[in-house]
């Protein structure tokens, strides 16, 4: 029985491939004309009979025989590392939902030359659960026009300075798709689901991630209460976000304002939970991970009493003074026009 699993059709598997296309077509021979004998699909499992120089023989699942493109194949290698990534991170906190913006990759780990085994559609929702960088191949930054202008174009006699070519460095999310796989896609591939309400108050800045802390009864409708985490819209920074901010809903003026924010370098993840504090009952809470210039790494909590936010000491822990602020609208500030 054996025996004859292993030789389907009169042919020897000689090892086990995956399809990495969206849709390949099988060959009855490698020549500019050939007659088709089937198709097979992204993340079909294959045997391999038979190799060419740019061509694979395979069979498939159903017993279809015939040529498809090497490019369209993956090794079982890369097949189990996408499982292995996919079931060391069933238990990730989610950061936030996106969408993507075209058909895009999984990726077995940051990088555009990365080796990919599933496609994931455009207009897909994707559960968002780390952050990562990596080098965009072939691209530089700039020279900076203080390097350009290091040596005065007057002076013959000193060679021009050398300008440091600085490599550019894109964002990447680790993401599980509706099928429940797991990979890493190029972030500018991903709209963050943010409410509009939210995040029209972005000020400029890159909303990384969203979690809803609260819900509050206004009329006959609850509105969601926000955490949003922030950073500069730029790519390859140090750290996952700058700042957070806290929107809760005024009831009286049934609008967003922003009861909290601060300063800080995080990184993911940001938890969400409630907690217990007696008199004021249960609250939502929240925790962020706070990097430090020698890169440790220490958490803050904190909790909503709508609509204060105040920080949850650790025991032993010492206040830090910092600003306060004041709940506040969530409007844009108009600015006062100079008298000429």
């Amino acid at each position: 029985m054996l025996l004859s699993a292993c030789n389907r059709g009169g042919e020897r598997a000689l090892e086990t491939a995956y399809v990495s296309g969206v849709q390949a077509i099988l060959r009855d021979h490698v020549a500019a004309v050939y007659e088709k004998t089937g198709v097979v699909k992204n993340g079909d499992r294959v045997e391999v009979l038979e190799h060419d120089r740019h061509f694979v023989k395979v069979r498939t699942a159903t017993g279809a025989i015939g040529w498809v493109e090497q490019r369209n194949l993956v090794s079982q290698q890369i097949y189990d590392r996408i499982q292995k990534l996919t079931a060391d991170n069933q238990k990730d906190p989610v950061q936030a939902q996106g969408t993507t913006r075209n058909d895009t990759n999984l990726h077995v780990e940051p990088g555009r030359d990365t080796e990919h085994l599933y496609q994931i559609s455009a207009g897909e929702k994707l559960s968002l659960l780390k952050r990562g960088t990596a080098e965009k191949p072939g691209a530089v930054a700039p020279a900076t026009r203080a390097a350009a202008m290091a040596t005065p174009p007057n002076d013959e006699k000193k060679p021009p300075a050398p300008v440091t070519a600085v490599r550019v460095s894109e964002d990447w999310w680790l993401v599980r798709d509706s099928h429940n796989r797991v990979g890493w896609v190029l972030g500018r591939m991903i709209d963050i689901d943010v409410p509009l309400d939210i995040a029209q108050y972005a000020e400029g800045q890159r909303i990384v991630a969203a979690f809803v802390l609260n819900q509050v009864q206004d009329g006959d409708k609850k509105v969601a209460e926000y955490l949003t985490v922030l950073t500069e819209p730029k790519d390859g920074l140090s750290f996952d976000f700058n700042q957070i901010r806290v929107f809760t809903w005024n009831v009286k003026r049934h609008r967003y304002e922003t009861a909290y924010r601060e300063r800080l370098e995080g990184v993911l993840p940001v938890t969400v939970s409630q907690e217990n504090f007696d008199k004021e009952g249960t609250l939502p809470v929240f925790a962020v991970r706070v990097q430090d210039d020698k890169g440790g790494v220490s958490e803050r909590k904190y909790k909503l009493n709508t609509p204060i936010v105040r920080r949850v000491l650790a025991p032993g822990e010492q206040p830090v003074r910092t600003v306060a602020r004041k709940a506040e609208s969530g409007k844009p500030k108009r600015r006062r026009k100079k008298k000429s």
